[in-house]
């Protein structure tokens, strides 16, 4: 437990929800059994979710490093907080846990900030979070190695899977080339100056 990593101060991301939501609707996801989100979206409801089941499994949360808050002292992905669920863990899901869920998932994607970065220079190229789900059975990893914006981090992920379930042909690599070189042509969103 981290009674001192103050969850509650972390902004909320509404976005990451709308992300999730979209996700689950392209892969025909059931609402009702497969997504969490709120209140729903706490540590012991993944904790106890039937992960090995799953060949997909997405977060969209904050992506924490070591020293983002009190008492962090490892990378953990940022869970709804006990003050809202009523639960009684931390409300934060870290690289230890991870590492002790098991998992079948041919594909985790973790979209947050930092969640292939590792606490300490030179360690190996996929660590922290990312590492952890390898650990924990997951086949490949969707990763950042950098603060993302929510915006985009969700077009990234909904066109990449829009992307691939239009063409189930196209490899992961390429999939994720090819949503790449659509989000650099994208105009962005225009703000109406009136």
């Amino acid at each position: 437990n981290l009674p001192s990593a103050k969850l509650e101060v972390l902004p909320q991301l509404p976005e990451t929800g709308e992300e999730i939501v979209e996700l689950a609707r392209i892969l025909d996801a059931d609402m009702t059994r497969d997504v969490y989100l709120g209140t729903e979206a706490s540590e012991e409801n993944v904790k106890a979710a039937p992960l090995g089941n799953y060949s997909i499994i997405a977060f969209a949360t904050h992506g924490l490093i070591s020293g983002d808050l009190d008492g962090l002292y490892q990378p953990a992905l940022a869970l709804s907080s006990p003050s809202v669920t009523g639960g009684l863990e931390d409300g934060l899901l870290t690289m230890d846990e991870i590492m002790a869920l098991r998992v079948n998932a041919d594909w985790v994607v973790l979209s947050a900030c930092n969640t292939g970065t590792a606490d300490s220079a030179g360690a190996e190229a996929i660590s922290g979070l990312g590492g952890a789900f390898f650990y924990a059975g997951a086949g490949a990893m969707l990763v950042s190695y950098w603060p993302v914006e929510t915006t985009s981090s969700r077009m990234l992920t909904t066109e990449l899977f829009r992307l691939q379930r239009s063409n189930p042909l196209l490899t992961r690599s390429e999939a994720l080339h090819q949503t790449y070189q659509a989000l650099i042509k994208h105009d962005g969103y225009k703000v109406n100056s009136s």
